[in-house]
Formats: structure tokens, C-alpha cells, sequence
């Protein structure tokens, strides 16, 4: 099982760690920085470095409780001790727009009850889908100033662990997931005030490095289907 130390530090840039497994070009490592394609977030990309060699890493996938670095070679042995570095650039926009996905859909939920029925969050452009019932497209653009203005309010976003035991409890305002029985440990992401969700992706520390929301496009997918475009402002 490797250790996805993101999920404690997503500000974590470098890390050290040694090869456990390698198939090829892929390698999985006892504990690891790069997040792998997961709840429609993209992986992260990056290099590892051993010695004098270097190996981008083009992808980062799971399989079971193991994370995957796919790189551009082969060359990676058992036991090597490599150090990993992160693309920050593509991250801390990654990691912008999941912070922003979280507190857009809070609003439209509080204002509409609407819940999200899937994602694809991106580099420049990401979009989520809402199970609502009535079609009001200039609301959204209401919605978006709402949650611009609690951007503003530079608002703390934290993430914390609770044991599976305790989720009915303390999470009754989960948006995103019906939670599995056999999970030991749920990590919570949470803005202050305004969501708290089980998520296991990147995130910033303060609502401020958001940035601004632009809302692009609002469409009627039809059977309740509601789909919003955005893209961040720096």
C-alpha cells in the first residue's frame, strides 16, 4: 500500500521515497506525492530523480491501494531511493479549481438543494453536472457571484481524518458520496462555514488563492441534468 502523503500536505513539491514495484515503466513507490486520476480530478505530473537520472512521469494512475507513476522510460530497479518533484504549476491550479468546485457547488446546493451527479475538473476549464429539477440558467450566474464574494472572505480550508464509525454523526452534510461500509478512515475536507465533504483530493488552505470564478456556459442536459462551464481568474 503506498503511503499518498497529498493527502496530508498538498503543498508537499518534493519528496523522497524507494521504488517497491516496478512492471516497465511502471513504478510504485513506498509513499508518494503524485496524485493519481481519481473523483474526476487529473493526476499530477513531474519528474523522479535518481542520481544523475532523470524520469518524467507522464501519468499516475491507482490500482487497488497502490499508486502508479507511469514514466517516459525504463531504468527504475527495486529498493532505488528516488527523489520526486511535482509539476507545482499544474497542481496549484488543479488544486484552485477543486476548491473552487467545492465551494460553487455549496452555494447552489444551500440555494437549490441540487446535488452533483459527476465532474471533470481541468487546467483551464472544468465543468460539474447538478441533479436539479427546475432550470433557472440565469440563477448560476447569480450563484457565481455568491461564491466570489465568500472567496473574498478568505475563508480556512482544512482536512482532517475520522474513523468510518463516526461518518453518520459528524458528516450529515456530505454532497458528493455515499460512503462505502469497509472504509477504516474517511478524510473530510472542509471550507469553514459553508462544506464539509469526504474527499480524498488537493486542495489550498484559504478560499483567497481561489482566485475568481468565471462562469463560461450553463446547459440543460435534459432528465434533470444541469451543467456549468468555469474557469478561474488569477
Amino acid at each position: 500500500m503506498t503511503e499518498a502523503i497529498y493527502m496530508v500536505d498538498s503543498y508537499l513539491k518534493e519528496f523522497d521515497s524507494v521504488v517497491e514495484k516496478t512492471d516497465g515503466t511502471h513504478i510504485t513507490l513506498k509513499r508518494s506525492a503524485f496524485y493519481p486520476s481519481s473523483g474526476g480530478q487529473p493526476n499530477d505530473l513531474g519528474k523522479l530523480i535518481k542520481g544523475n537520472e532523470v524520469y518524467a512521469v507522464i501519468n499516475v494512475f491507482k490500482d487497488g491501494n497502490e499508486i502508479v507513476h507511469e514514466v517516459e522510460k525504463e531504468g527504475l530497479n527495486v529498493g532505488d531511493k528516488i527523489h520526486g518533484i511535482i509539476d507545482w504549476e499544474r497542481r496549484h491550479k488543479l488544486m484552485r479549481m477543486h476548491t473552487a468546485a467545492h465551494l460553487f457547488s455549496a452555494v447552489i446546493h444551500k440555494e437549490t438543494g441540487a446535488l452533483i451527479a459527476g465532474n471533470q475538473l481541468n487546467i483551464e476549464l472544468s465543468r460539474i453536472d447538478f441533479n436539479l429539477e427546475k432550470f433557472e440558467k440565469n440563477r448560476f450566474y447569480e450563484y457565481c457571484k455568491e461564491a466570489n464574494a465568500l472567496i473574498l472572505e478568505k475563508l480556512p480550508v482544512k482536512s482532517h481524518f475520522i474513523e468510518n464509525m463516526e461518518k453518520d454523526e459528524k458528516l450529515p452534510t456530505l454532497l458528493l458520496k455515499s460512503l462505502p461500509e469497509n472504509l477504516e478512515r474517511i478524510r473530510v475536507v472542509e471550507i469553514e462555514g459553508k462544506d464539509i465533504q469526504a474527499d480524498g483530493g488537493t486542495h489550498v488552505g484559504n478560499t483567497e488563492e481561489i482566485g475568481e470564478i468565471e462562469l463560461t456556459k450553463v446547459e440543460n442536459k435534459g432528465r434533470n441534468n444541469r451543467r456549468i462551464y468555469y474557469r478561474l481568474k488569477p
